[in-house]
């Protein structure tokens, strides 16, 4: 017998990828399983299927809300763009919900302009401050004209910004400071040194007419007369002083005291006429510079404003002791001097940073006079070309209405108005019912809101002190009873609809936001040294 000759027996590649590529029995069991849980485009064939020659199209059926919502319920509005600050986490969804006045204008909104208010102890200033943090970051300039509790500075200072104190014995305001003009005026081209120094003597005239409406002024504003020869005195008072210098209060009373060939042409009057014209005018000015403003407003600024910090507050806590009325004149002077610094800061090109403003205390500032609502109104009307976001922060609405003129009144509704964001915390049914005349507030939404309220806005045994700086996250042992209601806000942009967040806030921010003493040596008896 011959020998055998094995040949190898090779299978084409071709044949071989299509051998791999053959699906399991498993695998097709599972497809033909799958193909008969989910009907083909144009359903199943076969005796009694559904099967259609050509695929329907659809039908759209209209109906009210309340109708189409019981068909489907599961509807919820779009939610904010996560960028900006963040708040916390949607209560429903649980998305993060972040705030962006300044990014949302020109495409959410028309302004940066936000309006925060909740009854006391909800966590407002809580909120207030996580804004102004993460801004900082942004590049904003947080800046605090007027801290009546002095709960911003621990937050200020950790941002390597600038505190300036006011107060008994700490340092003095001069309200017709020129802040970071000074002494650069002189090296201006004679016309535009000119103008420069007519709008600041304007400014400074309106920082001393708002002075004088205070019940420590006149306690009332000035009239034409008064204030025509206020105008001439402080031209004529600026124009006295040295190179870099600027005049005070005292200057201004010396001059009209002296009654000069110019200020006596311009009122018409000599003598008796004049001392009779200008009498009033003159003791408001005395009374500012003297009595319980004593060692406020009466000789140079002690501490100047550093425009050039991150962060920038000024701290009138100390004024507390002197009485609402003292606070309010201070809270005009400080306002006055601080928003003056940086608009002259801007206008000679030393500073071009967007600024966040954050409006707390607005309740008492309202109530001050004419002055403070004036300054706001001119501060939101601008925001918009300058891009700096301004908080206004209050308890109710009804601060607005608490203004004594009708004039006043209707610029504060203006404040309102110009603000398309809206946060509102905790409040009553009845200050939901106001804020509807407002913002429109779904049915859904106001029970949302009245069930974080408490039942009386100061019933929680919460010192007025204690309001908002706390946060949101203290442990109930150490802050006693806790609103039902704090760190939950419903943010409404324009008329979308609203999105409720809830804050938490983070160990460093529960440390800076802390900044009630007496709170802290209350719980610290039992033991506890926090």
């Amino acid at each position: 017998m011959g020998k055998t000759k094995s040949v190898p027996v090779t299978t084409p590649k071709r044949v071989v990828k299509v051998i791999e590529q053959a699906p399991t029995r498993e695998e097709r069991r599972a497809e033909k399983k799958l193909r008969g849980r989910f009907a083909p485009r144009l359903g199943w064939g076969g005796r009694f299927s559904g099967r259609v020659p050509v695929e329907d199209t659809g039908t759209i059926y209209t109906g009210p809300t309340s109708q189409a919502g019981g068909i489907y319920p599961f509807l919820l509005g779009s939610g904010l763009p996560p960028r900006g600050v963040p708040v916390g986490r949607d209560v429903l969804t649980g998305e993060l919900v972040c705030i962006d006045p300044s990014g949302w204008t020109g495409k959410l909104t028309t302004n940066p302009g936000v309006w925060v208010m909740s009854q006391p102890g909800a966590g407002k200033s809580a909120l207030v401050k996580r804004v102004c943090m993460v801004y900082s970051a942004l590049g904003f300039m947080t800046c605090v004209p007027g801290d009546v509790k002095g709960e911003y500075s621990d937050m200020v200072r950790e941002l390597g910004g600038s505190v300036v104190r006011i107060g008994d014995g700490i340092g003095r305001l001069n309200p017709l400071d020129s802040g970071p003009l000074k002494g650069r005026a002189q090296s201006l081209p004679v016309k535009q040194r000119e103008a420069l120094l007519d709008v600041l003597n304007g400014r400074r005239l309106e920082t001393l007419v708002a002075l004088l409406s205070t019940k420590h002024g006149l306690g009332k504003a000035p009239n034409a007369i008064e204030r025509s020869a206020l105008d001439t005195a402080v031209h004529v008072a600026s124009a006295a002083q040295s190179s870099g210098s600027d005049p005070v209060v005292g200057d201004v009373v010396q001059v009209l005291r002296d009654a000069p060939e110019a200020l006596r042409t311009k009122l018409s009057a000599e003598d008796d006429r004049y001392r009779d014209l200008t009498r009033e005018v003159v003791a408001g000015l005395d009374n500012l510079i003297g009595g319980p403003l004593k060692g406020l407003f009466d000789g140079p600024t002690t501490t100047p404003l550093d425009i050039s910090a991150p962060a920038v507050s000024v701290d009138i806590s100390a004024l507390r002791a002197r009485g609402n009325d003292v606070v309010s004149a201070g809270m005009i002077a400080t306002w006055a001097y601080t928003y003056s610094a940086i608009d002259s800061a801007r206008s000679i090109g030393l500073m071009d940073r967007s600024l966040v403003l954050p409006m707390d205390e607005m309740w008492r500032a309202l109530r001050s006079g004419p002055g403070l609502v004036d300054a706001m109104d001119a501060i939101s009307r601008l925001n918009r070309t300058t891009n700096d976001v301004t908080i206004y922060v209050t308890h109710s609405l009804l601060d607005v209405e608490a203004l004594p003129t009708e004039t006043d009144r209707a610029k504060a509704r203006g404040l309102m108005d110009r603000c398309d964001t809206w946060v509102i915390g905790a409040s009553s049914e009845e200050e939901l019912t106001r804020v509807t005349g407002k913002r429109s507030l779904t049915e859904q939404e106001r029970m949302m809101i009245g069930s974080w309220s408490s039942a009386t806005s100061t019933g929680l045994d919460i010192d007025p002190s204690y309001d908002d700086a706390d946060g949101v996250n203290v442990p109930l042992e150490e802050e006693g009873a806790r609103h039902p209601g704090r760190g939950k806000y419903l943010i409404k942009v324009g008329t979308r609809p609203g999105i409720a967040a809830s804050l938490e806030l983070t160990a460093t921010e529960q440390r800076l936001y802390r900044t009630d003493t007496n709170r802290r040596r209350r719980t610290s008896v039992g033991g506890d040294s926090r």
